[in-house]
């Protein structure tokens, strides 16, 4: 079973919903951007202090999570 997800947070008031990283301005898209991008952990924790490595843990979780969804269309009656 896949643990917590804890520190991904929805708020329509911020960051116009997307999935944040406990409330802040901080979507998982950045996290994920940036360690695709070649990032370490530990550059994005200096660029960020506020973040800890569990919050980019937990992003890189949840992107993952969201790559195995599968859309369903939807018939009409």
């Amino acid at each position: 079973m896949m643990k917590s997800l804890d520190r991904i947070t929805f708020n329509p008031e911020v960051m116009g919903g997307k999935p944040c990283i406990r409330g802040m301005r901080v979507t998982v898209g950045t996290i994920v951007g940036l360690l695709a991008q070649g990032y370490s952990p530990e550059k994005i924790l200096l660029a960020y202090p506020y973040l800890e490595l569990d919050d980019i843990y937990q992003a890189l979780a949840y992107a993952a999570w969201r790559t195995q969804e599968q859309e369903v269309p939807l018939t009409t009656i």
